[in-house]
């Protein structure tokens, strides 16, 4: 599993991919939520962007999660032509995120990161 992850970046660039998280989740959410309603198929792409923002909030799955999002936020701008600024924008973050990684500050981080042992002794 830590072949998906480029590497759980710490300190400074760490911070940077968890406000890129942050940011991306926060707009998924905030674009996806509204679009819930009776018509379940033309809001299926904006749930799903939901439900990708709430994983890529706590950083779970990261680049299976980010690739998801690339191609769901492609899928509404290639639908909805006329306003494709948002999900074109939301596609490359997660694209980005799912070239990256999630960083240190997340699930992905404590599931999959490198483990150290600590040995008792001297």
């Amino acid at each position: 599993m830590q072949r998906l992850f480029s590497t759980f970046a710490s300190g400074w660039p760490g911070i940077g991919l968890l406000f890129q998280r942050l940011l991306t989740a926060t707009a998924l959410l905030y674009y996806g939520i509204p679009h819930l309603g009776p018509q379940f198929a033309p809001i299926l792409p904006q749930m799903i962007g939901a439900g990708a923002g709430i994983a890529l909030l706590v950083g779970l799955w990261t680049p299976a999660v980010g690739t998801l999002v690339a191609i769901v936020e492609v899928w509404v701008a290639l639908s909805h032509p006329g306003n494709s600024l948002i999900p074109i924008m939301l596609a490359t973050l997660g694209a980005t995120l799912a070239m990256i990684g999630p960083g240190a500050w997340s699930i992905d981080a404590r599931l999959f990161g490198r483990k150290h042992i600590e040995t008792l002794g001297r």
